[in-house]
């Protein structure tokens, strides 16, 4: 692994889908989900609906970026010729050899069209892959079936449940599912599995 993972700014893409860097100009490619679809943001703990959010929500990631803290990406599906989202690397340990993977969202008419697997398939082999790390984990309110159901569709093992883990933004707190991928299980199966169902 590189001593800084950050010296390299990937960029990250098949037939299906490209990734790269989130930037300021962005706005504009993700302002009609923040505008039209605000419930994508239900169970986040930080929201981009409506202009302010998703203003402070970019500025958030790429401020976070500078500061070596995290990789955020905008997601393009070539499929369709639309951006359809964002996701990003965070909490990167590199201590550790581990990383989270979240922040993920799609629009709409993306989610549950194979889009979330093409991504996950591109993130994960580099996270295992080109920066070697040994686990990747990934946090979920409890109560997103979806979310969680999407996760262990790629692999995704369960670990257990941080009990009133968070506030909401509505004021109440969550449970958050702990779900991770580890290296050799990535190298044993995980990585096979996710090719044949993109296949």
């Amino acid at each position: 692994m590189p001593l800084d993972i950050f010296t390299a700014i990937p960029v990250l893409e098949n037939h299906r889908v490209l990734l790269r860097p989130v930037t300021e100009a962005d706005y504009e490619h993700l302002l009609p989900y923040s505008l039209h679809e605000p419930e994508i943001w239900k169970y986040g703990l930080v929201t981009a609906a409506g202009e302010e959010n998703l203003r402070n929500y970019i500025s958030t990631a790429l401020r976070n970026y500078q500061d070596k803290k995290e990789f955020p990406f905008i997601v393009y599906d070539k499929q369709a010729g639309r951006y359809a989202g964002s996701t990003r690397f965070y909490d990167i340990q590199q201590s550790w050899r581990t990383t989270q993977l979240g922040y993920t969202w799609y629009g709409k008419e993306f989610q549950r069209s194979g889009l979330n697997r093409h991504c996950k398939l591109l993130l994960l082999t580099y996270v295992f892959e080109t920066w070697g790390l040994e686990r990747c984990e990934f946090r979920a309110d409890a109560n997103n079936a979806p979310s969680v159901a999407a996760m262990k569709a790629i692999g995704c093992q369960e670990e257990g449940i941080l009990r009133n883990h968070m506030p909401t933004p509505e004021g109440g707190r969550r449970n958050s599912i702990i779900l991770s991928i580890l290296k050799q299980e990535w190298e044993s199966g995980v990585k096979e599995r996710l090719l044949n169902k993109i296949r």
